[in-house]
């Protein structure tokens, strides 16, 4: 006795845990009944009774026969008997019966070995599911023992039968709701259709797949995908399948391809993604395509889209990422037109691709901002003008010190004279015209910048002492003009950065401003990033530095008492150093419109205000004269402005 029940607790062990594998394996199946059937030692068999309808299924055992019969199936009639050879251990045999109502598939699993009773023959409008079960006879000698539903047990004792009505529901609209409230719904449509084992149309009412047939000598296709009734054949999405989609090592293959034209099943991930609505998947049966040496294409129509939204292609791949996972990665953006656009993809695994739109990032007040930018060049490029002839004039003009102020003086000019013609050029030029504008406007900038530290460094030398002979000028000249053309040099050897900018104003989104400037891709934002901003914090950084130094030295002297002399001290210094380039680095928060004017006038005029310092720095040098002329004393006193002026 105690030996038939240590039996009987480790055929219950083992339908427990092959009733926990199966749920793992087949937990999409509608209906699944499992349990132990005990038997004779006898020869036995499966018989098996299907009819039409949706009435009840009968799943019964005894010594000899385990029977499944009823009328639940859509279109499948079948009645026969099966020998089973195989004998059992211990007079039992675990089974599972699997109802699958929108296949019309049924199949009942006995000791790990599959018979289809039913086999699937497209999916089913009308079906017949919802199984409920009806009352159960009376325990008996042989029979099913340990019966469950979905792994939860109904009853552990010997059963000679269990009987299920079922109900009769639109199958399609039912699969697509509860596909619709799973991440994995994508998967769900298309494992569907792919086990519907049909070729050709297949719809549902929340997708439309056409099943193609990649048989030896597949060349490629292409194919307008089917789509509801409701939308317009010229907005039908297309896709090329390459003939590097079909494996060399399977003789046929089948690839789905589905339209979705609602994006229900495709939401979630950031907030600020907008979707088309039009989507397509792409899956090839049991296989995962990755690097294919020709893309796939998946070519979209769409009403055109406003010029403050830009257009990608992404993917979402549903076999590695169960949660909404948008990706660039593996998809070309191709732009066939204001209503055309075209994805390429690389590699195929049970994914979607979708054009993304995604809203392009506005200035405001950008003709305003514009006005006073170019209005302060204008002003700035006859200032260098009169700066640097007053320069060549003046007194010394062959020292180091004037020839690095002609250096910065040139580049201000250049910086400019290009941002007054980027304008113009981004609209009369063509594309190369723009390119190398573009180019020189970079060039002019990177050279400015690279002035500025020029002038630092210059300075630090004339304070600290550093060296007791001059520096050769041409290493200023190196650094000032010669870096700028090595960067600018490696940046049009990878390409790709420079052409025509649309900026687009807030107020008026449909007449961008143009000009010739870095692109805005992926190349030309690192480029930016690492250049401009990279060369930009180093100048602010050594430039504030300086500042400190410069002003630290000369408020020993008497004269920095006087306010406007202070004024000008601290105010010159902060423009030739390059120190008012850091505001564009506050460029956020509630104050940021407030610092971008600030930082387009004060930096528009920087060639106004160094010739305004300039020229004030002369007439204070010509007073101290004057005075040391009138005053025996007044040699002692130098003016405090001019401790970086002598080399």
């Amino acid at each position: 006795m105690e030996r038939n029940q240590k039996t009987v607790r480790m055929w219950i062990i083992t339908c427990l845990l092959f009733i926990l594998v199966q749920a793992s394996t087949e937990n999409d199946r509608v209906f699944k009944m499992c349990g132990t059937w005990r038997h004779g030692n006898a020869s036995r068999n499966l018989k098996y009774d299907l009819k039409t309808g949706c009435k009840e299924i009968e799943i019964s055992a005894n010594e000899r026969t385990l029977s499944i019969k009823g009328s639940i199936t859509a279109k499948c009639t079948q009645s026969s008997s099966i020998n089973l050879e195989s004998k059992p251990l211990q007079n039992q045999s675990p089974f599972c019966v699997f109802w699958e109502p929108l296949l019309d598939l049924l199949i009942v699993q006995l000791n790990g070995k599959n018979h289809t009773l039913c086999q699937t023959n497209g999916l089913q409008e009308t079906c017949c599911t919802d199984l409920s079960q009806e009352k159960q006879e009376t325990p008996a000698l042989y029979g099913i023992v340990n019966g469950s539903i979905h792994g939860d047990p109904i009853r552990y004792d010997v059963m000679e039968k269990y009987t299920f009505r079922g109900d009769t529901i639109n199958c399609k609209k039912k699969f697509c709701d509860e596909a619709s409230k799973k991440p994995s719904g994508a998967n769900m449509i298309e494992e569907v259709v792919m086990k519907s084992n049909k070729t050709g149309r297949v719809d549902l009412p929340c997708a439309q797949s056409t099943v193609i047939e990649m048989k030896e000598g597949f060349t490629g296709l292409s194919l307008t995908l089917p789509a509801p009734r409701n939308v317009a054949p010229n907005m039908i999405p297309s896709v090329y399948l390459p003939s590097c989609l079909k494996s060399m090592s399977r003789s046929t293959s089948k690839v789905v391809c589905t339209y979705y034209k609602n994006k229900t099943l495709f939401q979630g991930g950031s907030s600020d993604v907008v979707l088309l609505d039009d989507i397509v998947g792409l899956s090839v049966e049991n296989e995962i395509i990755e690097n294919l040496p020709e893309p796939v294409k998946i070519r979209f129509y769409h009403s055109p889209l406003s010029l403050n939204h830009s257009r990608r292609c992404v993917s979402w791949d549903t076999r590695k990422n169960i949660e909404v996972n948008w990706t660039y990665d593996g998809c070309e953006t191709v732009e066939i037109n204001e209503r055309e656009t075209e994805c390429h993809s690389n590699h195929l695994t049970y994914f979607a691709i979708l054009v993304q739109v995604e809203q392009k990032a506005t200035v405001r007040h950008l003709k305003a901002l514009t006005f006073i930018t170019a209005v302060g060049c204008a002003v700035s490029l006859v200032s260098c003008l009169v700066l640097f002839y007053w320069l060549c004039k003046r007194r010394g003009k062959k020292t180091q010190t004037s020839l690095v102020h002609r250096g910065l003086v040139v580049a201000i000019f250049l910086l400019c004279l290009f941002f007054i013609l980027t304008g113009t050029l981004a609209n009369v030029g063509d594309g190369i015209i723009c390119k190398i504008t573009g180019s020189l406007l970079h060039y002019a900038l990177l050279s400015t910048l690279c002035w500025m530290a020029m002038e630092v460094f210059h300075t630090f030398l004339l304070i600290r002492k550093v060296f007791n002979s001059t520096l050769p000028t041409w290493i200023f000249y190196l650094g000032g003009f010669g870096l700028p053309v090595l960067l600018v040099g490696i940046l049009l050897s990878i390409g790709d950065i420079y052409g025509k900018r649309d900026i687009i104003p807030s107020d008026d989104i449909k007449n961008p401003y143009h000009m010739c400037w870095m692109l805005m891709n992926d190349k030309s934002l690192l480029a930016h990033y690492i250049v401009n901003l990279g060369l930009l914090a180093v100048v602010v950084s050594s430039g504030a530095v300086m500042l400190f130094v410069v002003v630290r030295e000369i408020r020993k002297r008497p004269d920095w008492k006087k306010s406007h002399v202070a004024f000008l001290s601290i105010w010159g210094l902060t423009c030739l150093f390059g120190t008012t380039w850091g505001l564009g680095f506050l460029d956020f928060g509630p104050l940021s419109e407030a610092i971008l004017f600030l930082f387009c006038i004060i930096n528009s005029l920087q060639g106004f205000f160094l010739m305004l310092r300039y020229y004030a720095l002369d007439r204070m040098k010509n007073d101290d004269r004057s005075i040391s002329d009138r005053s025996s004393s007044g040699s002692s006193k130098q003016p405090m402005l001019h401790t970086h002026e002598k080399s």
